[in-house]
């Protein structure tokens, strides 16, 4: 072999030494910018599933007030039975979508179910409410005043824990849409995480419970 052509063969492996270092290099930081956008979707994901937590604990209390409210309203009431009964049955509905929503709160379809399961216990419980209005002796019942004041400091939390939900869940939507971390998401099966929103305006406000 000549010098020219040794120089030539070292050439030439000098050239693939590099290319492979470039690639491997490559690997490497692609490698680590997979890493990073993973941990950072995990990261959001984990932040709104913890927002949720915060809301179910306070779903949680007014599931239990509900059933003492309608037990003061009963021997006030006693031609609402109906009204009651409803006010009980989205209750008992309500309470289950939440233990599943609780489960796993990136479900969409769970969170759905919830969202569905509630709007139908805000607005029975805010017919009921109207309803007593009428009874003036229940109106001025201690135990129902003592209960209002806990069910209005209660949907005054879940309205603020929504809020929080919310932005946590925007945020971590807007991660997993936007390029190139969209690629990771769907690579790695992000769902999108579903908001806390109310499509019937007579279920946008939180329940009145104030008595005039």
């Amino acid at each position: 072999m000549n010098t020219t052509t040794l120089f030539g063969a070292l050439a030439m492996g000098g050239v693939l030494v590099l290319a492979f270092l470039a690639l491997a290099g490559f690997l490497v930081v692609l490698a680590l910018f997979v890493v990073g956008v993973y941990n950072g979707l995990v990261t959001l994901r984990n932040r709104f599933k913890n927002a949720f937590a915060q809301i179910d604990v306070q779903l949680k209390r007014r599931y239990d007030l509900i059933p003492n409210i309608v037990e003061a309203c009963k021997g006030y009431m006693k031609h609402e039975s109906n009204t009651l009964e409803a006010v009980i049955a989205a209750r008992n509905s309500a309470f289950s979508a939440a233990n599943r929503a609780a489960q796993n709160p990136a479900d969409p379809e769970a969170m759905k179910g919830l969202l569905q399961a509630e709007g139908q216990l805000t607005a029975g419980l805010g017919r009921l409410l109207a309803v007593a209005e009428a009874y003036p002796d229940l109106k001025a019942n201690q135990n129902m005043l003592a209960l209002q004041e806990e069910l209005t400091s209660t949907e005054n939390k879940i309205s603020f824990a929504r809020q929080a939900f919310n932005d946590a869940a925007t945020e971590y939507n807007t991660k997993r849409e936007v390029f190139p971390s969209n690629i990771i998401a769907n690579t790695f099966n992000f769902m999108q995480a579903e908001l806390w929103k109310v499509d019937k305006a007579e279920e946008r406000e939180a329940v009145k419970v104030s008595f005039s």
